[in-house]
């Protein structure tokens, strides 16, 4: 009886702790627990966000073959199987195990492989990249690659040649 309110105890410890690990200064993006907003990779800070001036930008187009691969299809079959049961028996004072079996019946499912399928094959995805200079105010930081989504793309691609821009980009480099 002495265990009950010890373990009491420990789960609130834990609950306590695992909700101080929760909490961050973006509450939106912690509730999940996993530190990333729900239904997007990464989340976005305020300091994500880079200023430069517009120099060019570049559409690198999605490049894919044709294929082929192995066709793979759901076979299924059933088959019987020996199952083994025991039970103990206890009779005067003694202790003995009984032992029968009994046969189920299973249905066994995997892939095997039927033909081939064609598909299409990507070799290269599709990205959007641009390139600014005087990036964060500073000259010195100039022809810095940024790949951006095509929303941006748009934007920057519409804006005037050495135009003042803030992008929001999903890496550096193209």
């Amino acid at each position: 009886m002495k265990r009950r309110p010890t373990l009491a105890g420990l789960t609130m410890l834990l609950v306590v702790a695992l909700a101080a690990c929760g909490g961050g200064p973006d509450k939106a993006a912690s509730v999940d627990g996993g530190g990333k907003a729900a239904g997007s990779g990464t989340v976005q800070q305020p300091d994500d966000r880079v200023t430069g001036v517009r120099d060019t930008v570049r559409h690198v187009a999605r490049r894919t073959t044709r294929a082929t691969r192995p066709h793979l299809v759901k076979k299924c079959g059933t088959e019987t199987r020996k199952v083994r049961h025991t039970k103990r028996v206890k009779s005067h004072h003694k202790s003995r195990k009984k032992t029968w079996y009994t046969t189920k019946k299973v249905r066994d499912c995997h892939k095997v492989r039927k033909g081939t399928e064609k598909y299409t094959r990507v070799l290269r995805s599709e990205r959007w990249c641009v390139r600014l200079d005087a990036v964060g105010g500073k000259s010195g930081k100039n022809d810095q690659w940024y790949r951006v989504n095509s929303t941006t793309y748009g934007r920057v691609q519409g804006a005037d040649d050495r135009a003042k821009v803030t992008i929001e980009p999903l890496r550096k480099g193209c």
